[in-house]
């Protein structure tokens, strides 16, 4: 079993409530605009980070985090994007790739809104762990953790972090 902290659209903000929630997982995602490496540096520091770039990120950080990043975590095939949309409203950008291999469970950040859902066309679960960071039009900023254990996701909680 591995247990995932699952963030995203951090602009440059840590804090020690988001480093205690990553030292309780057994590994970090980050879906985009981090807003600089020192965020990763302190998580990577804590555990082990898989992320994406976000169309705030600077060219370092693009050197350093793909667009996409498509992965197995146990028997879980990943694919985590920073604007990828919606189940029937997925970003031009991956909707091909999307509907010709979808993956077990979908990933992204970008619109700052925490939403969680099956996407039955696709067979596909979908996450947004809406925004931890300050910057944004959000109101309060959040996270998510869940647990992969062979091909089952579970014990899914959102963290809520208050207001930003």
């Amino acid at each position: 079993m591995t247990k995932i902290l699952l963030l995203s659209d951090t602009h440059g903000h840590i804090d020690n409530t988001i480093l205690k929630y990553a030292a309780q997982a057994d590994e970090i995602w980050h879906a985009g605009d981090i807003g600089g490496l020192h965020i990763t540096d302190k998580l990577e520091r804590i555990k082990p980070i898989r992320a994406v770039h976000g169309n705030i990120d600077d060219h370092i950080i693009q050197n350093e985090f793909p667009e996409n990043n498509r992965f197995f975590c146990e028997d879980v095939d990943v694919w985590i994007t920073h604007i990828g949309g919606y189940p029937n409203k997925y970003n031009v950008r991956i909707r091909e790739e999307i509907r010709k291999n979808p993956p077990k469970l979908f990933i992204c950040g970008h619109s700052h809104i925490l939403k969680v859902m099956n996407d039955k066309k696709l067979n596909l679960l979908h996450m947004n762990p809406g925004a931890c960071g300050k910057h944004g039009f959000h109101q309060v900023r959040t996270m998510l953790r869940f647990t992969v254990d062979g091909s089952k996701i579970a014990n899914l909680e959102v963290i809520e972090l208050g207001k930003r």
